[in-house]
């Protein structure tokens, strides 16, 4: 939760089901729909890269630092730069 704006910014995923088991973020943007009736949630991330992404430790503080790891990895434009900046980047 940005605590200056109240967006959500990150969903937790445990990865424990899948080895090694870990937390990861990943943007509530990314979701690509909900199946109630499944429990499931469907983004457009493949399995792999999510496993792979960068572990989250809710001891730790969320610093800019480890934001830009998270869309890197995911190949994402970040949310802090306006979108009109990423077309002409």
């Amino acid at each position: 939760m940005d605590d200056e704006t109240w967006a959500i910014r990150y969903i937790e995923v445990a990865t424990r089901n899948w080895w090694p088991g870990k937390k990861v973020l990943i943007s509530p943007e990314w979701i690509e729909r909900v199946s109630w009736t499944d429990s499931k949630v469907y983004v457009g991330l493949s399995r792999e890269a999510i496993k792979s992404g960068p572990e989250y430790v809710e001891s730790i503080p969320i610093t800019r630092e480890y934001e830009n790891k998270l869309y890197l990895h995911y190949g994402r434009p970040p949310y802090w730069i306006p979108e009109h900046e990423h077309m002409s980047a």
